[in-house]
């Protein structure tokens, strides 16, 4: 692997775990809320574990046109569309059947839990700067959901690092330039610039 590959084994793992934590059964429709480095992961973990239809959201367009090349089959930007009522259409009314909130974004949460479908499975993975307040009797008593969290990655070192090395899980389109330790501050600014997803400082 590539030093620039070698630096996603950790995200990545940590991808799989959350959508292994998703239980997709072939032909489910699945929506990843959030598709930044770990998101872009882990959408293209769960076109190999079988979702029928896969739906990514986020506000960037950049993102969702990485999400498109990487098997989405519908992108959406929150911002632009109605994402609760365009994931019912494609739904035939019912919702997803799993949901994984990878965005650390509180509104994540609440849409997440209005278009799953009943007896659907919601992963949280996320962490938020601020408390998330829902309705818990949509959990509960309205559409009997299970939500499942999700963190780091145990038991998935092996298969992501085999996955990376085979391109079956293609991360070296995510990386932007590497840089030297010494061009530290170059690096931050491209990172902070908006447009790019990883970059990485390699010793010299």
């Amino acid at each position: 692997l590539s030093a620039g590959e070698a630096a996603y084994i950790e995200p990545a793992a940590c991808a799989w775990h959350a959508v292994d934590r998703g239980q997709i059964s072939p032909g489910d429709s699945v929506v990843i809320c959030g598709v930044g480095n770990i998101g872009l992961c882990m959408l293209q973990i769960a076109k190999m574990q079988g979702a029928g239809q896969l739906i990514a959201l986020d506000t960037k367009d950049y993102r969702l046109d990485l999400a498109k090349q990487f098997g989405a089959d519908t992108v959406i930007n929150v911002i632009d569309e109605d994402a609760v009522a365009r994931v019912r259409a494609l739904t035939a009314g019912y919702g997803c059947d799993v949901y994984i909130e990878a965005s650390g974004n509180p509104a994540g949460v609440t849409q997440g839990l209005a278009m799953i479908r009943k007896l659907g499975t919601f992963v949280e993975f996320s962490v938020f700067n601020e408390p998330v307040t829902l309705n818990w009797t949509l959990i509960g008593d309205t559409k009997e959901l299970t939500i499942h969290g999700s963190h780091l990655g145990p038991y998935c070192y092996p298969k992501t690092i085999a996955a990376i090395a085979d391109g079956s899980l293609a991360v070296a389109p995510l990386l932007a330039e590497a840089y030297p330790v010494t061009a530290f501050h170059e690096a931050m600014a491209a990172s902070l610039s908006g447009g790019v997803l990883k970059t990485i400082l390699v010793p010299v």
